[in-house]
């Protein structure tokens, strides 16, 4: 029977699975396949599985259920093997890489940070203060000069001074940031957001980095949509 698998453990940990079902219109109890020093916690399925919110949430939950108890290796949502001998197999065959990555993992969990800006007005104010070529477009604009060149003009200069700012301000963030983690990962930014850092946080720094953002976010000021979210499943120090 195909099986879900939600992460990888050492077999010492605690693996309180009495009684927790997983994903599924009709959830299966949680059990393990172990091989060696290892345990994959999975659940039988008989359906697909897609992201849907009940089953997004019920993946969460059991990852910081196991989290709580000890360092896992977490899987992504949507992790499907073909039966039991298959998850055994994969245990086996990468033992060490996956007991180096639990002994690296140990004792730290993931916090999450993004940044992006929640009001562009003082930051357009503070460019046309700055540049003196985009404040001399501004007040041809604003003095009625009907040169269909000049709003382009403005607005070039303006998203290259934008683009600027935010690359440095989330340089600023992530050096201030990184000290307090064994490991951190630069994602791409999405959407509006110009800063997606993960932090691969240790136990004993993760009051420090909450200070930190607490600081932070009143340095940088309203202007800046600041955001963190953690302790996480370390998902982004997985490979």
């Amino acid at each position: 029977m195909p099986l879900y698998v939600y992460s990888i453990t050492a077999k010492d940990h605690p693996l309180r699975l009495d009684g927790v079902s997983g994903v599924g219109a009709e959830p299966s109890p949680l059990r393990t396949v172990t091989a060696g020093t290892l345990c994959a916690v999975v659940s039988d399925i008989a359906e697909d599985i897609r992201p849907k919110r009940r089953d997004l949430n019920a993946h969460q939950q059991v990852l910081e259920m196991l989290m709580a108890d000890g360092v896992i290796l977490p899987l992504q949502f949507g992790y499907i093997a073909t039966d039991d001998l298959a998850v055994r197999q994969v245990l086996e065959s990468n033992a060490e890489s996956y007991l180096g990555a639990l002994k690296r993992l140990e004792g730290c969990a993931e916090y999450h940070v993004r940044a992006s800006q929640a009001d562009e007005a003082p930051l357009l104010q503070q460019i046309l203060q700055d540049v003196p070529e985009a404040s001399d477009l501004n007040i041809r604009i604003r003095g009625g000069d009907r040169d269909p060149g000049l709003p382009l003009a403005l607005g070039e200069i303006v998203a290259r001074e934008v683009q600027v700012r935010q690359e440095a301000l989330a340089a600023g963030l992530t050096e201030a940031l990184v000290p307090f983690s064994r490991e951190y990962v630069a994602h791409p930014p999405s959407g509006s957001d110009f800063l997606n850092l993960s932090l691969l946080v240790p136990e004993e720094q993760q009051e420090a980095l909450r200070t930190a953002e607490a600081n932070l976010a009143r340095e940088i000021g309203s202007g800046i949509d600041l955001r963190f979210s953690g302790p996480l499943p370390p998902y982004s120090f997985v490979q």
